[in-house]
């Protein structure tokens, strides 16, 4: 796989901390002085990385995108993750895994969203379909203020197959369905457990709803549709933050 242009001061300096790529060259733009460009190049100094000065307008032609705040690198593909070594991992650690399943979020800006969000609640790994989805982009890398360089990513062939195979592993996996009788505040979301957010048009399909241990829906005052899938996925995520982690550290 061909190496990518990350831009944007987060996934760059992310990457650079995270160190799970090979970081070929950093690109700076040519202006005036900057605290977080020098933090980037003291960065880059320390750990003996090539740096190249460039007009603004030779850092938009590589990055693509006028959003490069000055900054890109080249570097590596993102390192994906395997769902078996996710669990080993958190299991060799004497923890239960916390894992986000998305089913279908097509929309790079909700999963770079979901991403930032799943870091900052203790997620442990996150697992997308290889097809009919966003994919852990440079884009999605910006989105994410550089959140996806230090979170684990897995694709999968099939997101039911994923679900069954989880259940097997003693993972109790829940899905968000705006209808589901049970309200997410009720329900109890401790132990093992994969949180299943549904895409943006459909929301869960029928076979990966039918697989889910149960469901639970967000309560609202108002009927106004359901909520964005990053805003539900959110909400969902950290009332399970504050069951794990709050509660019984009170």
């Amino acid at each position: 796989m061909k190496d990518e242009i990350l831009y944007g001061f987060h996934p760059v300096y992310e990457a650079l901390r995270a160190d799970r790529r090979t970081v070929h060259q950093i690109y700076i733009s040519k202006q005036p002085y900057s605290k977080r460009i020098e933090r980037i190049r003291l960065t880059a100094d320390h750990k003996k990385l090539s740096i190249k000065e460039l007009s603004p307008n030779k850092l938009q032609a590589i990055t693509g995108n006028p959003s490069h705040q000055g900054i890109a690198a080249s570097v590596t593909p993102y390192p994906l993750a395997d769902v078996g070594d996710i669990l080993q991992t958190v299991s060799s650690g004497g923890s239960h895994p916390f894992l986000l399943i998305l089913d279908h979020i097509v929309d790079p800006h909700n999963l770079g969203a979901l991403i930032r969000t799943a870091l900052c609640a203790g997620v442990d790994g996150i697992i997308i379909p290889k097809d009919r989805s966003a994919h852990p982009s440079p884009t999605v890398s910006k989105i994410s203020s550089g959140a996806l360089e230090h979170m684990c990513v897995a694709q999968v062939n099939n997101i039911g197959r994923c679900v069954q195979s989880l259940k097997e592993r003693d993972v109790w996996v829940v899905g968000l369905q705006p209808n589901a009788p049970q309200s997410i505040f009720a329900a109890s979301l401790k132990g093992a457990l994969g949180l299943v957010v549904g895409g943006e048009e459909k929301g869960l399909r029928p076979l990966v709803r039918k697989k889910c241990d149960f469901l639970i829906s967000i309560p609202q005052r108002a009927i106004l549709g359901s909520l964005n899938a990053s805003v539900a996925g959110a909400i969902a995520m950290y009332e399970t933050y504050r069951q794990r982690w709050v509660d019984d550290n009170l």
